[in-house]
């Protein structure tokens, strides 16, 4: 490679680095200021604590095979994967559109999809010591499920969540584009939320469901956004290059269809006169 065409892309990466480093650090300091409320949305995302009562009661009942331990680190572990996989780009980009934000964005050399992605990043980054405070009290509280997981599933864990939340985020960005159409959009993402909540895993393991049911839901997004990575927490056997896979080509139908959508949106937006 000639040394003239490998400086330019040291150059370029270089410049990237930076750039996402300002955007990540500018958003992070935002959320910083929002912490209280970050920890009250935490709170109101204990619906898997809710659930896990419920089936609870059920396993003491000797109704089904998994045990309590079982559904308790199951419904810690579903809450812990929510918190990382929380995405509300399409409210964000209805209202950048709505209030004109979206043309002052369009000025800027960085796309407006970046701004959203690091922006729910640094808020990760920003709720991720309250979820360990969060942790730790629900260990004292239920002190028998506390359990360690291997470096393996830990790795495997990390990495399918990190799949998981840009897999979210690329659909409900798909959504968000449907703005350029409609005042409406997030219509879409409150029926797509309906399938998420009964689909992936929130309101119970996949393991009960009926094996055929099971086996078609697979084929689709919403396990892998939460029970999959839950599972494998919780060490769960799981054919996990299988579901990579299965999340990555969710990703690329995702990605294709965004930018598909994007240069329509974006010419009826400039014909609007925007």
């Amino acid at each position: 490679m000639p040394k003239s065409i490998s400086k330019n892309i040291s150059q370029q990466l270089a410049h990237s680095w930076r750039v996402t480093h300002t955007l990540f650090t500018t958003y992070y300091a935002y959320m910083l200021e929002y912490r209280a409320e970050l920890f009250i949305w935490m709170l109101s995302n204990v619906l898997p604590f809710i659930l896990m009562g419920a089936w609870l009661k059920a396993a003491e009942a000797k109704e089904i095979a998994l045990t309590s331990i079982e559904f308790i680190r199951y419904f810690l572990a579903v809450f812990i994967v929510r918190q990382f996989n929380i995405v509300w780009v399409i409210w964000d980009f209805e209202n950048d559109l709505v209030s004109g934000q979206l043309s002052h964005r369009l000025l800027q050399p960085v796309a407006p999809f970046w701004h959203h992605f690091l922006g729910h990043l640094a808020e990760r980054w920003a709720r991720f010591p309250l979820l360990v405070g969060l942790v730790v009290l629900f260990f004292m509280i239920y002190p028998q499920s506390f359990w360690v997981p291997s470096f393996t599933n830990a790795l495997a864990a990390i990495i399918t969540v990190a799949i998981a939340f840009s897999l979210r985020f690329l659909i409900q960005y798909v959504f968000a584009l449907f703005s350029f159409w409609t005042e409406r959009a997030s219509a879409l993402e409150q029926f797509w939320f309906l399938l998420y909540i009964f689909l992936s895993g929130i309101i119970a393991p996949l393991d009960l469901f009926p094996p055929l049911m099971r086996d078609i839901v697979m084929f689709t997004p919403f396990p892998y956004m939460v029970y999959f990575p839950a599972a494998i927490l919780i060490g769960k056997t799981v054919n996990i290059w299988q579901g990579i896979l299965v999340m990555l080509g969710w990703m690329a139908i995702a990605f294709v269809t965004k930018q598909w959508l994007w240069q329509k949106g974006i010419k009826h937006y400039s014909g609007m006169g925007a």
